[in-house]
C-alpha cells in the first residue's frame, strides 16, 4: 500500500493510486528510495506523462541507537535523573511477567482468525471483527468508541491462469500457472484473455525492449526476493528491494501496450502458493488486469520463454464495489491524573483475504488488547489515558487512519507517544522509536526492565508503523517492537498466514513489549522528549 508517510515521493492521489508496501527497521527510505526508483525506470521505459510523479522528498534524518559502550557506563555510572521511581520500574516488571503469563492474546487471536477469518476492508469479516472487539473491550471496562470511517469494498473474483502452448510440450495438454489477483486490480473479460507471454527481471530489462515487443502480450516481471538478505538483515530488506514491481507493474505493463502483467510473487518461501497485496494505477495511463504468480511459476515461464513463444490463458475477475463504512475500534482505559493525555497503542484489524489474517496484523491487534487487558487485571490505572486502536483498512489505503488524523489532527499536543505493532509476532529484540534523540537515553530504564525477555535494544528509526505515521509527521513520539522478521515474509499477504503460524511464547514477548513500553509513556513523571 503506498501512502504519504511510508513513500511520499509517490504521493499522488490515493483513491486512483493504490500500492503496496510498508515496514520499518530502517528499510522504510530503501523501500521508498526503490519505488522512486521504479517509476523513473518506467518514465524512462515508457514516457509515462511527468504529471503523474511528484518530487522526491527526504524523511528527516535518524538518530544513531545508543552505543553499548554508552549503556554500560550509563549502568555502571548512573544516567541521572530518571522519569520512573523504583516502585513504577517495579510496575513494570510485574506488568512484564504478567503478559507473558497471560494467554489472552493468543486466545483473542485463536478467535480472531479460526472463528472470525479473513478481514478485507467492507468484508462482512471484518464488520464482525470491529464488533466483536468493541465487545471485548468493553468488557474490560474501557471506554470504546467505534470511529466512523469510509473504506474500499474490493472483492476477489475467479482468478485461474493455463498455460496452451509452449516448446516441447504433449499434444493436447495445458500447464496450471498458480496465481492470485492483485488487490485493487481491474478483471480481464469474463471469458479471460489469451496470449503471449513475455518476461523481463527488472525495469532495466522492459527499457532495453524495442518499442511494441511487449504489445498485447502477458508481461511477467520476474524480480526474485533476495533470501540472503532477508536471512542476514531481516525480510523488511529484501521485500523493499522486490515490492516495487508489485506496486508499479501495471503501469509500466501498461504504458508498453501489454495487455495484462504478472508479478514474482515478493516473499521467501518457495511452497508454491502466492502472495497478494495492493498494486497501483495512475490517472492517464490504462488499467491493465494484475497478479501474482508464484516463485516456481516464474521460473517455468522465464525457462520456457527462453525456448520459445509460449502462449497462456488468464482470467481475473475481481470487482471495485462502492465505498463502504466501516470503524476504527478506541477503547480508552483512563488515566487518573491527565486523562486528556493519551497514549496510543495498535495494530489493524483489517487482513488480506489470502488467509486469515495472523501475522498480518491479527497479532498488533491482540497484543495491543492485551496491554488494556494486563492493566485491568492487575487494577492499575496510569497517570495519562491509554488508548487502544484497531485500525481498519490498513492493507487497502489506511483510511482508517486517515479518518482519525482528520478527527483529531488538532488534538496532537495532547497525544504523549503512539505505539504500532505491524510486522507480526516473531520475537522482540527491543523497541524501535521514532523522535528526538533523547528518546534512547530517556527510554533506557525501560530498555533495562525488558532484558530478561530479551527486548533491550532500542532503536531510532524514521518510521514506526503506517497507521500512526500521522502522528508521527506531528511530532508524536512513536513506537514498534523490533521484531524478527527473517520469515514473516514468507508468509505475509498468502495463504499461510494463518494461527499456527504464531510462536506463543514470542506473541506473549511482543504483549509484554507493547504493556510495558504504554505504561512507562503513560506514567512517567513528565511526558517523552518530543
Amino acid at each position: 500500500m503506498l501512502r504519504s508517510g511510508m513513500f511520499p515521493a509517490l504521493m499522488l492521489n490515493t483513491r486512483s493510486l493504490s500500492a503496496a508496501p510498508r515496514r520499518r527497521r530502517g528499510a522504510f527510505q530503501a523501500v521508498a528510495t526503490a519505488l522512486n526508483l521504479a517509476l523513473i525506470a518506467i518514465s524512462l521505459a515508457a514516457q509515462i506523462p511527468a504529471a503523474a510523479q511528484t518530487p522526491a522528498q527526504q524523511p528527516p534524518a535518524s538518530a544513531p541507537a545508543t552505543s553499548m559502550r554508552d549503556r554500560i557506563m550509563g549502568r555502571i555510572m548512573g544516567a541521572g535523573p530518571i522519569a520512573w521511581t523504583p516502585a513504577q520500574l517495579a510496575t513494570m516488571a510485574r506488568l512484564r511477567d504478567a503478559a507473558i503469563a497471560d494467554p489472552y492474546a493468543l486466545d483473542e487471536l485463536r478467535h480472531l482468525t479460526d472463528n472470525i477469518g479473513p478481514r478485507l476492508s467492507g468484508s462482512p469479516q471484518a464488520q464482525q471483527a470491529v464488533d466483536y472487539v468493541a465487545a471485548e473491550m468493553k468488557a474490560l471496562g474501557a471506554e470504546v468508541t467505534l470511529e466512523k470511517t469510509p473504506v474500499p469494498h474490493w472483492v476477489r473474483g475467479v482468478e485461474t491462469g493455463t498455460l496452451l502452448e509452449w516448446k516441447g510440450m504433449a499434444p493436447g495438454t495445458q500447464q496450471k500457472i498458480v496465481l492470485t489477483a492483485l488487490g485493487g486490480s481491474v478483471a480481464t473479460r469474463a471469458d479471460g484473455l489469451t496470449a503471449e507471454v513475455a518476461v523481463v527481471n527488472n525495469w532495466a530489462d522492459l527499457k532495453a525492449l524495442p518499442s511494441g515487443a511487449v504489445k498485447g502480450k502477458i508481461l511477467l516481471f520476474n524480480k526474485k526476493f533476495d533470501k540472503q538478505l532477508a536471512a542476514q538483515q531481516g525480510g523488511i530488506y529484501a521485500y523493499g528491494d522486490a515490492v516495487q514491481y508489485r506496486a508499479a507493474s501495471p503501469i509500466a505493463g501498461a504504458t508498453a501496450g501489454a495487455a495484462a502483467v504478472l508479478v514474482r510473487s515478493v516473499g521467501g518461501a518457495d511452497y508454491r502458493i502466492p502472495h497478494t497485496g495492493m498494486t497501483m494505477y495512475v490517472p492517464g495511463v490504462d488499467k491493465i488486469p494484475a497478479a501474482a504468480i508464484t516463485a516456481e511459476d516464474a521460473d517455468l515461464l522465464a525457462n520456457l520463454t527462453s525456448q520459445g513463444p509460449v502462449k497462456m490463458h488468464l482470467t481475473l475477475t475481481p470487482q471495485t464495489l462502492p465505498d463502504t463504512p466501516s470503524y476504527n475500534v478506541i477503547a480508552d482505559w483512563k488515566g487518573t491524573e491527565h486523562p486528556e493525555q493519551l497514549v496510543v497503542v495498535s495494530g489493524h484489524l483489517d487482513s488480506w483475504d489470502l488467509g486469515t489474517g495472523a501475522i498480518d496484523d491479527g497479532a498488533g491487534v491482540v497484543v495491543s488488547m492485551q496491554a488494556i487487558h494486563i492493566l485491568q487485571k492487575l487494577g492499575i490505572h496510569p497517570k495519562r489515558t491509554v488508548r487502544f486502536i484497531a485500525w481498519m483498512s490498513e492493507e487497502e489505503g489506511s483510511e482508517g487512519a486517515a479518518t482519525f488524523m482528520q478527527e483529531h489532527g488538532k488534538d496532537m499536543a495532547n497525544y504523549i507517544g503512539a505505539l504500532e505493532s505491524d510486522l507480526g509476532a516473531g520475537h522482540p529484540d527491543g523497541v524501535l522509536y521514532a523522535g528526538k534523540p533523547e528518546l534512547g537515553p530517556w527510554l533506557q530504564p525501560v530498555a533495562e526492565v525488558l532484558e530478561p525477555i530479551g527486548a533491550q535494544t532500542f532503536r531510532s528509526s524514521p518510521e514506526t508503523g503506517e497507521d500512526i505515521n500521522g502522528m508521527t509527521e506531528k511530532g508524536v513520539p512513536s513506537f514498534a517492537p523490533s521484531q524478527d522478521g527473517r520469515y514473516y515474509f514468507n508468509y505475509h499477504h498468502t495463504p499461510a498466514d494463518t494461527f499456527d503460524k504464531v510462536n506463543p511464547r514470542e506473541l506473549a514477548e511482543n504483549a509484554a513489549v507493547m504493556t510495558v513500553v504504554a505504561y512507562a509513556l503513560a506514567d512517567s513523571a513528565d511526558p517523552a522528549p518530543r
